[in-house]
């Protein structure tokens, strides 16, 4: 049978404000506070908790900066959900991998430049990795600002071409909400606020 999957991402605090489909598995794909603060971690823990999903994975963003200044005490908080941090877990022969990085942005957690430095972060990514999450969105995929600018990182696509996993699951932009795909990979956007921050954007459901 296969996996009901259920996605979302930036939720800046506003997980409550969510109706949350069941599932096998929920994914956040990062910023889960508003600007780091424990407090918020502990509170989505609390939310998770009382979600009925067996596995819940979450990553980091750029928002969650007690991630990046102590990423073992700050998972620790994290309970009810597996924290992943350029890491990998297998569920049910299904191999997840989660990392928080995306190009610098304004000096935020998790920013690395452009070439070299981020591409070292996706050369972690292993081979047969069924489900991607990150943070930020490849090159040409959900990365569409309200300015019109493509902002996605070309190593983290280049990485995604040669992996070729069946998902790869991210946020960041908000205006980006969606899915695109290409002969390998489904790309999913799965933003829960919209560029004003507001929780409006309906979880994202897949089956693998």
């Amino acid at each position: 049978m296969p996996l009901r999957i259920v996605a979302i991402s930036d939720t800046h605090g506003n997980h409550w404000a969510l109706d949350v489909p069941e599932g096998d598995i929920l994914l956040h794909a990062g910023d889960m506070t508003e600007r780091g603060s424990i407090g918020d971690v502990k509170d989505l823990d609390a939310f998770l908790g009382q979600l009925p999903h067996p596995v819940k994975i979450v990553i980091a963003g750029n928002h969650d900066f007690c991630f990046e200044r102590d990423p073992e005490g700050s998972a620790a908080v994290l309970t009810n959900t597996i924290y992943l941090q350029d890491q990998s877990v297998a569920i049910e022969g299904i191999h997840f991998y989660g990392s928080p990085w995306q190009p610098w942005f304004h000096d935020w957690a998790f920013n690395l430049h452009r070439g070299p430095e981020i591409r070292a972060k996706w050369d972690l990514i292993p081979e047969g990795t069924d489900v991607l999450i990150t943070h930020g969105p490849p090159y040409g995929h959900g990365d569409r600002t309200f300015r019109g600018e493509i902002v996605g990182c070309r190593d983290l696509l280049e990485a995604v071409e040669r992996i070729q996993p069946r998902f790869h699951i991210f946020g960041h932009i908000h205006e980006g909400v969606g899915v695109t795909a290409n002969e390998h990979t489904t790309f999913i956007n799965v933003s829960s606020c919209n560029h004003y921050f507001e929780p409006v954007n309906e979880p994202i459901v897949f089956e693998i």
